[in-house]
């Protein structure tokens, strides 16, 4: 069953039409199976604050659905799911705050730099930029649910060089090392950051296959980054 099907449960379990009955709804109605708990969480992070991104960014009708769909493979049968979820979010007068906190326990050890919440991250990223740039209040927003998420400064700055072209942005950024760091410890970084970001990884960790394509897109940035310094290296 595709995981986009298991929304009308979550419609007909919720309490009232309030985005936050429907967070509530997966709690309870998936509490016997955390594997498709996490899937479907994840799953409406990603639709709700992509919902909220668009509001903040000033434009709330039908183009950043669009993003959605272009981005994320939705079977035609369920998109009425998504829009009516993705809708319910835009309308909610809570703040995005409110969820994307319930939206953090979706990490089980609550550390900082929680791979399930990087994954969201990544994702709204990705929405973001599906119209070839990232605004400045998109940007902002982003922050904002890193910091809410518990993502630190420097992991941000990290996902940020994946996605966005700046003045810092180099490979080096990309992997998360400086410069001056020697080879050795660069290919060492770069293994583990393959390692933990590899699109199985994702999927064990609660991502669904729907959203795969943010994690190999994850890959490709961070394999980019190694072949462009392991390429200056040698030509130096």
């Amino acid at each position: 069953m595709s995981i986009w099907s298991r929304f009308a449960e979550l419609f007909s379990d919720a309490a009232s039409g309030a985005f936050a009955s429907v967070i509530e709804a997966v709690r309870t109605l998936f509490e016997g199976d955390p594997q498709t708990r996490r899937r479907v969480a994840f799953s409406i992070a990603m639709i709700a604050l992509s919902a909220k991104m668009a509001k903040a960014d000033g434009v709330v009708t039908q183009p950043e659905i669009a993003a959605f769909h272009r981005i994320f493979e939705i079977p035609a049968e369920d998109r009425a799911q998504v829009v009516r979820l993705y809708t319910l979010a835009q309308q909610d007068v809570a703040g995005f705050e409110a969820y994307a906190s319930q939206l953090a326990r979706l990490c089980e050890a609550g550390t900082h730099d929680c791979p399930v919440l990087e994954d969201i991250l990544d994702g709204l990223f990705h929405i973001a930029k599906s119209d070839g740039v990232v605004h400045e209040r998109e940007l902002h927003f982003l922050a904002q649910v890193a910091g809410v998420f518990g993502i630190s400064d420097g992991h941000f700055d990290t996902i940020l060089a994946r996605h966005i072209e700046t003045g810092r942005r180099d490979p080096f950024a990309v992997l998360g090392v400086a410069p001056d760091t020697p080879m050795p410890d660069i290919r060492k970084a770069w293994l583990q950051l393959v390692r933990d970001n590899h699109p199985d990884t994702a999927v064990a960790r609660g991502m669904p296959e729907e959203f795969v394509a943010v994690a190999n897109a994850r890959l490709a940035a961070i394999n980019a980054a190694w072949d462009a310094i392991e390429g200056g290296k040698r030509a130096a």
